[in-house]
């Protein structure tokens, strides 16, 4: 088969140079892996100039394979090349062109030439595949780059802002500061580390020890915006004494002590936009939820009521503050849905008990674009739904995953075999009915990106229509 030829173009209503210069800013690859893709962004030196390269990690199977690019050919606002100099294909050349049209948009063309190895073996075993995974692959990054762009020309916050990201390490905190950072803002990440794991989207790093109360005031001198997302997983472990003490006190002592330092600044920020969750509202059933609701009970319900309210000392300060309470949030590569994943493929998936409790679900876009339209909506305050508009049974969840994923979903995961294996956490996450509407959300103008399941899994899945 020898040489192959990829492309794929898309027009889009903003100018050659910006898209040029989304492509430049660091987190533009972050924003441009898919979720499914085992890709790991290991070092970069520069950006997308002469001779400036990226290190990647692919995850091939049970063995990683290193992945170096270089970058070349580079005309500023019209395209740069990447050439792979150590990876897995015998050649490999990614042309990303940006073309100015008419009416002031641009067409972005990616031009993929490549070779595999070990020919012509690999031909006759991976040739369809690799072309559609290239396929599957662009047009999930084509319509990422769109939606990225169109909401940086919605909430451009009037120019160059810095965010104070707590949590910047995890899935959404990573891909909000992919995010700022392509739209020209500057992130800023908490950390616990002396050295925290490199991000190329993150500017620099502000310590502090939670546990210790400690934080470096000073370096919260002068943001903008604090988002305050960090925490000890609920996912992870069985939930013990200690366990659950360190859920609490991660969020309540976490919380208090980042609003008490934004409270004390010179300079305060405009507003703290700080993570809760539907967990406020207990195990409801049928019942319609909206943010006017009264909390629920269970162990889950009470650390959400302390969590929000250890963000008193900024409220009092005068920091309008927005309590961000999460639904299930889905991305492949972490949470809920990753570890649906698994079982779903290999044909072992079904509803979780009985099927019959409401999963109420949001994309991570939208859980961006929500922390985004929080920060950049200064009549917005106290507790916001973040759901997608149509919450599902949990049944309806797995035959949506089954179908998007070609599998059948028939096998239920019997909810006296998850309480053995799982104990309260069991009820409290799987089991438990939340029925959940993004009330004040949908009344402040926000757009959901993915407002239906199923269109929503196939975009993050890379699944086509069956």
């Amino acid at each position: 088969m020898g040489l192959e030829v990829f492309r794929k173009s898309s027009r889009l209503p903003e100018s050659a140079e910006r898209v040029y210069e989304w492509h430049a800013l660091p987190g533009a690859l972050e924003r441009l892996t898919p979720g499914w893709e085992p890709i790991e962004l290991v070092e970069r030196s520069g950006g997308i100039g002469e001779g400036d390269r990226a290190v990647l990690r692919v995850g091939l199977g049970p063995v990683g394979v290193t992945w170096v690019a270089e970058h070349r050919d580079n005309v500023p606002g019209r395209q740069f090349r990447d050439v792979q100099v150590e990876g897995p294909f015998a050649r490999w050349e990614h042309t990303h062109r940006f073309d100015p049209i008419e009416d002031g948009g641009s067409v972005l063309e990616d031009r993929i030439e490549y070779a595999l190895p070990l020919e012509p073996v690999s031909d006759w075993l991976a040739a369809g595949s690799v072309r559609d995974r290239l396929d599957r692959t662009f047009a999930f990054r084509h319509r990422v780059l769109a939606r990225d762009l169109a909401l940086h020309r919605r909430y451009d916050f009037g120019g160059s802002r810095s965010f104070v990201v707590s949590g910047a390490g995890g899935g959404i905190g990573a891909a909000l500061c992919a995010w700022l950072s392509t739209g020209g803002h500057e992130p800023l990440a908490l950390s616990r580390s002396r050295t925290p794991r490199p991000q190329a989207a993150v500017r620099r790093t502000i310590g502090w020890r939670p546990a210790a109360g400690e934080i470096d005031a000073a370096g919260l001198e002068g943001v903008d915006y604090a988002v305050h997302l960090a925490g000890e997983s609920i996912a992870s472990g069985r939930w013990d004494d200690e366990k659950k003490a360190r859920i609490r006190d991660s969020r309540v002592h976490g919380t208090r002590l980042f609003a008490e330092a934004l409270a004390g600044l010179d300079r305060k920020p405009e507003a703290l936009v700080c993570a809760s969750a539907i967990g406020w509202y207990g195990d409801r059933g049928d019942e319609l939820l909206d943010e006017t609701s009264e909390p629920g009970d269970g162990f889950l319900a009470d650390v959400c009521r302390e969590w929000e309210a250890a963000a008193d000392p900024a409220r009092d300060a005068g920091i309008r503050v927005v309590h961000l309470r999460f639904g299930v949030v889905l991305w492949p590569a972490h949470g809920a849905l990753e570890r649906l994943l698994v079982p779903f493929r290999l044909g072992a998936g079904g509803p979780v008990g009985d099927g019959r409790q409401f999963w109420s679900w949001v994309s991570l876009d939208d859980v961006i674009g929500a922390i985004v339209h929080a920060a950049a909506t200064p009549q917005l305050e106290g507790p916001v739904n973040v759901t997608a508009p149509h919450p599902v049974r949990n049944r309806a969840f797995a035959r949506t995953l089954g179908r998007v994923l070609g599998r059948p979903s028939l096998l239920p995961a019997p909810a006296p075999i998850l309480r053995l294996a799982l104990g309260e956490m069991a009820d409290a996450l799987l089991l438990a009915s939340a029925r959940v509407r993004p009330a004040r959300l949908e009344a402040s103008g926000y757009d959901f990106l993915d407002p239906e399941l199923e269109a929503a899994l196939r975009h993050m899945l890379g699944s086509r229509e069956a």
